[in-house]
């Protein structure tokens, strides 16, 4: 299932569109690229993560920023660790987002200062982050079920059963999912958590397997959030503080945050 997604990109000029459109056309798994100028964004259709995408348009030396995920659907999006959510080290920080589709939630994301391997990855049922990722409630289940995975009927499984995220050497977890479960309108203000370790999938042997996939310590959270479609966001000035969307990502990038993934927060209301 392709996703349609927005970029703002900062070109200024007929070869800074060239450059763009020549750096995408190196990628497999994307169609429908359309870059304006006049504009400034890129649009186009992929199954690939985006900030696969978003690394690409800047190997040319041009800045992007996420503006939209998903075509008429309703999105969200849920930072985690960092300076927006919670997480037990600083390093831990990343942005995931959720979109809806005909057959399922899409779920998209970059986690970084992981060990490597696998880790947990839930919804659980409260927004609520001001105790930390302790005051987050339970995972999401509304039919009360028992653990288990990603892949199981909707009885042998919680909604917020999302299985695994596997982190490379380098700490760096990115990944694009789908799950047919899962509703975006249903887990809005709710909060997403990454785990200590892997989650058995309820298929372990531990008294835990069947509640939390024995899945270990909650190492970060954050709030999950509306947040904008394609060509729903037209701002281009932060209303926190007044900065440009350019301003707020270069100081993104001057402080290490979501290290390589570059991202604009969407806590800002730019959307």
């Amino acid at each position: 299932m392709t996703t349609k997604v927005e970029f703002a990109v900062d070109m200024t000029c007929q070869n800074c569109v060239k450059k763009v459109e020549e750096s995408l056309g190196e990628l497999k798994g994307i169609q429908d690229v359309d870059v304006s100028l006049e504009r400034g964004t890129v649009v186009l259709q992929t199954h690939l993560p985006y900030s696969v995408i978003q690394e690409k348009i800047e190997s040319v030396g041009k800045r992007a920023v996420l503006k939209g995920y998903g075509d008429r659907t309703i999105s969200a999006v849920s930072m985690v660790g960092g300076t927006s959510g919670f997480g037990i080290s600083r390093a831990i920080q990343g942005v995931v987002r959720f979109v809806q589709t005909p057959t399922g939630c899409i779920i998209d994301g970059t986690v970084d200062g992981l060990n490597p391997g696998a880790h947990g990855m839930h919804v659980h049922e409260c927004g609520d982050i001001s105790g930390g990722c302790d005051t987050v409630g339970d995972h999401f289940n509304p039919y009360d079920a028992t653990h288990g995975g990603p892949d199981d009927d909707i009885t042998q499984r919680h909604v917020g059963d999302l299985g695994n995220i596997v982190a490379d050497k380098s700490g760096r977890a990115r990944f694009r999912l789908q799950d047919k479960v899962l509703n975006v309108g249903d887990i809005i203000g709710r909060s997403l958590v990454i785990t200590q370790d892997s989650d058995d999938l309820g298929k372990g042997d531990s008294l835990k397997s069947k509640v939390d996939g024995n899945s270990g310590m909650r190492l970060a959270c954050g709030i999950i959030a509306r947040s904008s479609g394609v060509f729903e966001n037209t701002k281009k000035i932060c209303a926190c503080d007044g900065k440009t969307l350019w301003d707020e990502r270069d100081d993104t990038k001057q402080k290490g945050l979501f290290r390589n993934t570059l991202l604009y927060p969407d806590t800002c209301s730019i959307s």
